[in-house]
C-alpha cells in the first residue's frame, strides 16, 4: 500500500473576506473530493483570509498510480481559477 500527500499553499485572489474565502475553500475541497476521490482539509492560514494551507491525501496499491493522481490534483489546481497556487509538496511512502 503506498500513502501520498500533497502539501498546497494556495492563494485566493478573489477574497474579501473570512466568509468569501471560506466559501471558495470549500467549493474546492467538494470539487477535488468529488474529481479525484481524495480526502482533503484546510490545515493552516485559517484566519488569514487570501492565504490557505490544503492537505491532500490518496491511498493506492501502486506507487506510479498515486503519484500521477497527485500530479493529475496539481495540474488541475493550476488550471482552476478559483485559486493560485503559491506552493506544493508531494511525499508517497
Amino acid at each position: 500500500m503506498v500513502i501520498g500527500v500533497l502539501q498546497l499553499d494556495v492563494h485566493v485572489p478573489t477574497a474579501q473576506s473570512l466568509k468569501d474565502k471560506r466559501s471558495v475553500i470549500k467549493r474546492l475541497k467538494d470539487q477535488l473530493r468529488g474529481r479525484f476521490n481524495v480526502a482533503v482539509a484546510e490545515l493552516d492560514a485559517n484566519e488569514t483570509w487570501q492565504r490557505a494551507t490544503i492537505g491532500v491525501s490518496a491511498i493506492g496499491e501502486q506507487r506510479a498510480y498515486v503519484e500521477g493522481l497527485l500530479t493529475e490534483v496539481t495540474e488541475w489546481l493550476r488550471a482552476t481559477r478559483l485559486v493560485e497556487l503559491s506552493r506544493v509538496q508531494q511525499e508517497c511512502w
